[in-house]
């Protein structure tokens, strides 16, 4: 099996990874800070907008789920031409982005984002970078929504539940 790997920017990193971790072929997850100007950032720093994003790494089987299908679902999840928020959370850590670590994957990517802005008047405002840096979250808010189920979450809760598990 080959595996691949995507980081998403959407919002708070909490529903963002409850709701990849439904679908097959999605290996696993990880919330971490994203694209930030300084070094492994505590999540203080990243409330009092330190420029890093609240991202998930997703390692998926390109196999078993495309990039596309990925960027799909991701699309659901956001509102792509809000800057700096989603839901009820405000401020430069919950902007939407999508970081590619490999060049290949860019191609596709744009085709989705293209897609994507044909179905809005406004440009999106999503970020489409290359992964500048990555610091993990701290341990309780990996896979949060799980240990707190009635946590908050900017996706709606049908939508967390979209592959039936």
């Amino acid at each position: 099996m080959s595996v691949k790997t995507i980081y998403l920017a959407g919002g708070c990193f909490w529903g963002t990874q409850k709701f990849f971790d439904q679908f097959e072929g999605v290996l696993s997850t990880r919330v971490g800070y994203a694209n930030g100007p300084t070094e492994n950032p505590s999540y203080q720093e990243v409330c009092r907008s330190s420029g890093h994003a609240e991202t998930v790494r997703i390692d998926y089987d390109p196999d078993t789920v495309s990039l596309t299908r990925l960027l799909d679902w991701y699309f659901l999840t956001v509102d792509p031409t809000s800057y700096h928020r989603q839901g009820g959370d405000k401020g430069v850590q919950y902007r939407t982005g999508i970081y590619y670590t490999e060049p290949e994957q860019l191609p596709e990517i744009e085709a989705r984002y293209a897609q994507e802005q044909a179905k809005y008047k406004q440009p999106l405002l999503v970020e489409v970078l290359p992964l500048a840096n990555f610091y993990p979250a701290e341990d309780y808010h990996q896979k949060y929504l799980d240990k707190n189920p009635g946590g908050y979450c900017h996706i709606s809760p049908e939508l967390l539940h979209l592959a039936g598990k």
